[in-house]
């Protein structure tokens, strides 16, 4: 078999939400890129994510909002519900944040929705897949100006030699690894994810809802007027996740109505109509904000972005928000005309300055906002007495009176305007 080479500006590694906004960032600014995906199609894994206003502050800038919140509309607020007490607290996402902010709202979509909504804008060559990396390397002329500074090596023998090589592999990513960035800790806690159903109608409020007791935390919130996206998170060791593990969806829900028995009727409903094969079961993981913070993010032209970055837990939604972030900061750094060796370098470690501290603090809130709201369900036999009436008053009368809304205003952020680029004529 004849040995391919190729030559390409920027090599983004993976076709997930981070690889595909950063690759059309990078095409709004006028610089193309290529994607590798070990896929052999579009990843649509994990059926749908809930989108905050810093989300959809990236989305506009990247030229695609609108097609989504054609679709789906935002909620104005959520309902949390203590299961021990039955008491239930309202949150309100919009309040005092302007009109700007409340336009924009908090909307969960379908994942694939956006996926193809990223897709769409880019060339038909983007995406290069069945291309596993398997190793990286830089050369000796890669402080030259306009070299090729980077060379990859693929699975299938393919070598691919770049200027430019951002990493959105994930949270176990070959990229953030060759940059020797810690891998990621376990939690402790898992979660399953599911889109529930109903082809008549749901007829569920438009709104957050969530359930919360020792230990464990539930939530749904309707997708469109058929669909309904849900999630649940909880406490437990490995050794008790065995079955869970072996990936059959039927065993996962059944295992989480059993866990969810005392919950509403309505709840048990939304998972009980849960489209069964989409199920997703997963350890939740997260980088050390510390990592981030001392850690070596990029190397020369090579970084790394949305959860090769910082995999965080899912507690404030952020995962996806904060990759949409990525892409256009990263759009307004490498832009064209800045495709000299010195320049990318300086442009490159410009982004991690901007992206590593907000990153960080982000892992943190959601970190702490999984451990406060789980911990604190349940009364206080399961804790010990005093712990458990203090966990409850920390959750209860300190984080959702008074730090929630201040946690929830970390995803009123602005990550910028992409440069206009106004392609030149023949």
């Amino acid at each position: 078999m004849e040995k391919v080479v190729m030559h390409e500006e920027v090599v983004i590694v993976g076709g997930g939400v981070a690889g595909l906004a950063t690759a059309l960032a990078l095409k709004r600014v006028g610089i193309k890129s290529l994607v590798l995906e070990r896929a052999n199609e579009l990843r649509v894994t994990g059926a749908a994510l809930t989108l905050f206003p810093n989300a959809w502050i990236a989305l506009e800038s990247l030229g695609v909002a609108h097609k989504l919140t054609s679709v789906y509309k935002p909620f104005k607020g959520g309902r949390v519900t203590d299961v021990a007490t039955g008491v239930t607290q309202e949150t309100v996402l919009t309040e005092n944040e302007g009109a700007e902010w409340l336009a924009r709202g908090s909307r969960s979509v379908h994942r694939r929705a956006l996926l193809e909504a990223l897709l769409e804008e880019l060339p038909d060559d983007t995406i290069r897949y069945s291309s596993k990396l398997r190793s990286i390397e830089k050369t000796k002329t890669c402080y030259e100006a306009d070299s090729n500074a980077i060379i990859l090596h693929l699975e299938d023998g393919t070598t691919i030699h770049a200027k430019v090589l951002i990493g959105c592999d994930g949270v176990h990513s070959v990229v953030s690894k060759w940059l020797g960035l810690k891998d990621v800790a376990n939690s402790g806690r898992y979660a399953v994810r599911g889109v529930a159903v109903f082809p008549e109608g749901h007829g569920i409020t438009h709104e957050m809802h969530q359930f919360v007791d020792k230990g464990w935390r539930f939530g749904f919130a309707p997708l469109t007027d058929t669909d309904v996206y849900w999630g649940i998170g909880y406490q437990t060791t490995a050794n008790k996740e065995e079955e869970m593990a072996k990936g059959d969806p039927k065993v996962i829900q059944e295992k989480v109505l059993e866990r969810v028995a005392d919950l509403p009727q309505e709840a048990k409903d939304v998972i009980q109509h849960s489209d069964v094969p989409a199920l997703s079961w997963a350890p939740l993981v997260f980088r050390y904000p510390w990592d981030l913070i001392f850690g070596k993010v990029s190397d020369g032209t090579i970084t790394v972005a949305g959860d090769a970055m910082h995999p965080m837990t899912p507690d404030l939604g952020q995962g996806g928000c904060t990759a949409l972030e990525d892409a256009v900061v990263l759009g307004r750094y490498i832009r064209n005309g800045v495709m000299s060796q010195k320049d990318l370098e300086k442009e490159i470690k410009l982004y991690v300055q901007e992206r590593r501290w907000r990153s960080a603090t982000m892992i943190t809130a959601s970190y702490i906002s999984g451990w406060v709201q789980q911990s604190g369900g349940g009364g206080t036999s399961s804790s010990g007495g005093i712990g458990g009436w203090l966990m409850k008053f920390l959750r209860d009368t300190v984080f959702y009176k008074t730090l929630y809304r201040r946690i929830v205003g970390f995803v009123y952020y602005d990550c910028g305007k992409l440069p206009t680029f106004v392609q030149k004529s023949d």
